[in-house]
């Protein structure tokens, strides 16, 4: 299983001499063919990811019937904990399969309001040493020990280059409120092939995410990197697996069944399928995690009770409850316990998702 020992890695020495006035250096990092060798996918892997993939875009698109739950950590700073944590989830799956579709994030990079530390690729040893090659290397690795286990996994798109060393590994990927305006993730979520969600911005305004939606389901041409790390024209076919994800915002949350009408509204008159996923986190919980547990019946009792636009969930969940600053001595880190955002603890997800399947089990009839 991953481990936070150094993997081997290209030389880290300073590349071409820049400019005088240029503020950067630059590091070497192997190209993302180099790396996909090197860390190839099994043919346990490859069949979870292709079976996961299949299974995320028919209940999206409401095909399959089940609900789709995105649950884990709120990103992964120790691979040995998030493995722990991969392997319980994946016999809970399996107990709750027959109405829950469960994926788990697996999220290794942080959009931050100002500075903070970035997620695993970017600083893989939580001591500024932002060995980046070899934190891509981690993250790839813990995201091929998980697609063993059998799960659907789901990230985020943050680093418009990382999808390109990650990307085949994914079943659901987000776009971020922080991000869902940008042209970028927009051009580069109509070139994935896994299911994508928006997030509704950081003030709880739709605009932005059903028009990343309407945009990212088009065709586009746009500069990007090739597998052999040279810059090539991109051109994408436009990606038909995109939904609406409701994560609160502006001082308020959304998962009401008023906000979820008003989105149901709002995509309709876009000619956008009403497809949403509720995020019990983030600004439908005001980040305490005490709350997720709400927000989540709150959604269920919707569906229990005749929604049809709601098809997905999603839940911060660890090991241990809450969250921990990074301390000075990094053996003081509590094991299974958050750095970023709070996080439901494991015994509490259990329990809810499966007071989730009872209730939406029998709307499944047989």
């Amino acid at each position: 299983m991953t481990t936070l020992a150094r993997p081997d890695s290209p030389s880290r020495a300073a590349g071409p001499a820049l400019p005088p006035a240029s503020q950067a250096e630059y590091r070497p990092m192997p190209s993302p063919a180099e790396l996909l060798r090197s860390l190839p996918q099994s043919a346990r892997a490859a069949q979870s990811v292709h079976a996961g993939r299949a299974a995320v875009k028919q209940v999206i698109a409401g095909k399959d019937p089940r609900w789709l739950v995105v649950v884990g950590p709120c990103s992964i700073h120790d691979p040995r904990a998030g493995l722990d944590y991969a392997a319980r989830l994946a016999e809970l799956a399996d107990e709750l399969g027959d109405t829950l579709l469960i994926a788990m994030r697996a999220y290794f990079e942080k959009p931050r309001t100002s500075v903070g530390w970035k997620g695993l690729i970017n600083d893989p040893y939580l001591d500024d040493s932002c060995c980046v090659d070899e934190g891509m290397h981690i993250a790839r690795r813990f995201l091929l020990c998980a697609a063993e286990l059998g799960l659907p996994l789901a990230g985020e798109a943050l680093d418009p280059l990382s999808p390109l060393y990650l990307a085949d590994l994914y079943s659901w990927t987000a776009i971020g409120a922080r991000t869902t305006e940008s042209q970028t993730h927009r051009e580069l979520a109509s070139a994935l092939d896994s299911v994508v969600g928006f997030k509704n911005s950081t003030d709880g305004t739709l605009e932005a995410a059903l028009n990343a939606i309407v945009s990212a389901s088009s065709p586009h041409a746009f500069l990007g990197l090739d597998h052999a790390g040279r810059v090539a024209a991109v051109n994408s076919r436009g990606n038909p697996h995109c939904h609406l994800v409701l994560r609160g915002g502006g001082g308020r949350p959304n998962y009401d069944s008023v906000s979820v009408a008003l989105a149901e509204h709002a995509m309709k008159k876009r000619d956008i399928p009403p497809v949403i996923m509720v995020d019990c986190a983030h600004g439908n919980s005001w980040k305490n995690h005490a709350l997720q547990p709400v927000a989540l019946a709150d959604a269920v009792s919707q569906i229990a009770h005749g929604n049809r636009s709601i098809r997905g969930l999603m839940l911060e969940s660890f090991l241990e409850a809450g969250n921990q600053p990074i301390p000075a001595d990094l053996s003081q880190l509590r094991y299974g316990c958050s750095i970023t955002d709070p996080c439901v603890d494991w015994d509490t997800t259990a329990r809810v998702l499966r007071e989730a399947r009872a209730k939406l089990r029998p709307l499944l009839g047989n």
